[in-house]
């Protein structure tokens, strides 16, 4: 906040009939504290310092302030919470100026623009061209929303549902340490998830157990079945001569079919490594690795399949294990940049199956999209992971859902 200079100092200009002394010039501030409260996009650094020594004058509410509430305004809408706690205002212009804001580890491809805005030193932060710029090239390069979202009726609203109170310690301690678990903040999000992990078990008991018409005798994956032969002498009707038996022939078993078809521009591979899973036409298959895995490439999308290498250490956990272990997700826990969402669980049968969305930047400053599917089978976690070029991301979709849709172990 702007103060007069304090005497033998240059005077004011005229007309301007601020503060005329550090005191003043703090009581100022504590007066705009009580006033505007604890509210992250009104206390960019430059407005929340302290008044040090007898006085100084504050820096000048600029174009960089506007850009910082821009940064905290977009980190609140897209986090669901403010960069800082807002418990009190004393705390919060003191957290502004001493500590950096949280990570904004949740606003996926705005990441680095938001993180950019909340710089503490205003020069440092982005002007408004750069910003534009950026933004333009963002909206360019965005995925298409993914089919069937808009569709979806939003939850009535319940008037008898209490507002949770947000304790203080939850949000110190997310943002003292990003990493901590996070929890869904509203009922509409946990029924989306809810109706979106129905319709993926309905979808995945259809094809593991309905019949499919296309196969012989309407029975998926049955191949035909020979008639067991008669071993006693075949009975005519009286005065027919009897007529001479057929020889009898022994029918061979059938071979292994695959359990799914093949989609238009796929094969159903029958993995030496026990499990069968649609790969794309053209796409080459390198043999299991000292890391467990198989994969199959073409260009810069790479599908990899662990049928089973990491045991399962007490009560199956797909999720911890995705989130914390899966070595196939270092480079995204390893990247500068990264995000992750739309993680989804299913259970078909006994099975619990997790899948999530991941982006990050690799060692060429490349950004990756990746799609991970994790399940427990037989006492180790089974992985299928797709990855590819950020702006192919619809490719990689493809691919990874085909994938998972026909992936059997013990094949």
């Amino acid at each position: 906040m702007p103060v007069h200079p304090a005497p033998g100092h240059p005077g004011p200009r005229p007309g301007w009939d601020g503060p005329r002394t550090g005191l003043d010039a703090e009581r100022a501030r504590q007066t705009r504290m009580a006033v505007v409260g604890a509210v992250t996009e009104r206390w960019a650094p430059e407005q929340a310092g302290p008044v040090h020594g007898h006085w100084q004058l504050a820096a000048p509410v600029g174009p960089a302030t506007d850009l910082w509430a821009l940064g905290a305004l977009l980190y609140r809408a897209v986090q669901g919470h403010a960069p800082y706690p807002e418990d009190s205002v004393a705390e919060l212009v003191e957290m502004v100026c001493a500590e950096p804001p949280a990570f904004a580890e949740e606003c996926g491809a705005l990441r680095p623009i938001v993180e950019s805005l909340l710089r503490q030193d205003p020069t440092e932060r982005p002007d408004f061209e750069e910003l534009r710029g950026w933004l333009r090239s963002l909206v360019r390069s965005a995925p298409e929303p993914e089919a069937g979202f808009g569709f979806l009726p939003m939850p009535e609203p319940d008037p008898a549902r209490l507002p949770v109170v947000r304790r203080r310690g939850e949000l110190h301690g997310r943002h003292r340490n990003p990493a901590g678990p996070r929890k869904p903040r509203s009922l509409g999000r946990t029924l989306l998830v809810g109706v979106l992990a129905l319709l993926a078990g309905a979808v995945a008991y259809a094809m593991l157990f309905m019949p499919r018409s296309s196969e012989p005798g309407g029975q998926a994956g049955a191949g035909p079945t020979p008639r067991k032969q008669s071993q006693g002498p075949s009975q005519t009707p009286a005065g027919t001569p009897e007529s001479k038996p057929a020889p009898q022939t022994t029918t061979p078993p059938p071979t292994a079919a695959p359990t799914v078809s093949a989609p238009p521009g796929y094969n159903v591979q029958q993995d030496p490594e026990h499990f069968q899973i649609a790969v794309p036409d053209g796409w080459d298959r390198n043999g299991i690795n000292e890391a467990g895995q198989v994969r199959f490439t073409e260009g810069q999308f790479v599908l990899t399949v662990v049928p089973g290498r990491d045991k399962v250490q007490g009560n199956p956990d797909p999720e911890a294990y995705q989130k914390d272990k899966e070595p196939e997700l270092n480079p995204y826990r390893s990247s500068t940049w990264s995000s992750v969402g739309d993680i989804k669980k299913t259970t078909v049968g006994q099975q619990l199956r997790v899948t999530a969305r991941y982006t990050w930047i690799d060692g060429n400053g490349r950004n990756v999209f990746a799609r991970n599917f994790v399940v427990a089978l037989g006492g180790s976690y089974h992985v299928v992971i797709v990855t590819g070029p950020e702006d192919e991301s619809g490719k990689v979709t493809e691919v990874f859902e085909k994938a998972t849709a026909s992936y059997r172990a013990g094949g």
